[in-house]
């Protein structure tokens, strides 16, 4: 495959994983996890480490509908058997309890390829902080 190739087929995985997400679907998501994936998502605690099938469908309950999902600047770079994708996402819907988030975050996802498939290996979300002392979240910023 070239490289473009390898670029389309990354962009096919991110694609219907994300998809997965908004729809709620945790085996589907989880299906394109490596089995000792690492991640830093934006909820505690610091670390998960293996696919955490129970977590996720837990947070999935409390949502109420789809869970939006908008992504920018999207960057893949791809080499060999290892990828990385950079981008912008936005989150939006509505939660059990009423709430509305619509917040940007910033991801990070590293991929490697396992018989011929594309599997996440690595997922890195975060959002930056006001460094004036609040050390609050910034969820106020936009691209």
């Amino acid at each position: 495959m070239t490289v473009t190739d390898e670029k389309a087929a990354i962009a096919a995985v991110i694609e219907d994983w994300s998809k997965a997400i908004s729809n709620k679907k945790a085996a589907r998501a989880l299906s394109y996890l490596t089995n000792d994936v690492v991640q830093f998502t934006l909820a505690p605690p610091l670390q998960y480490q293996g696919k955490g099938a129970e977590d996720l469908q837990a947070w999935f309950d409390t949502w109420e509908g789809p869970i939006g999902a908008e992504a920018r600047d999207v960057e893949i770079i791809a080499g060999g058997d290892v990828a990385f994708v950079r981008s912008l996402v936005r989150m939006t819907g509505k939660k059990a309890d009423g709430e509305e988030p619509d917040l940007w975050f910033r991801q990070t996802l590293g991929l490697i390829k396992q018989n011929d498939t594309w599997k996440i290996a690595h997922e890195h979300a975060s959002v930056p902080f006001y460094m004036d002392g609040s050390f609050k979240a910034a969820l106020d910023l936009k691209p």
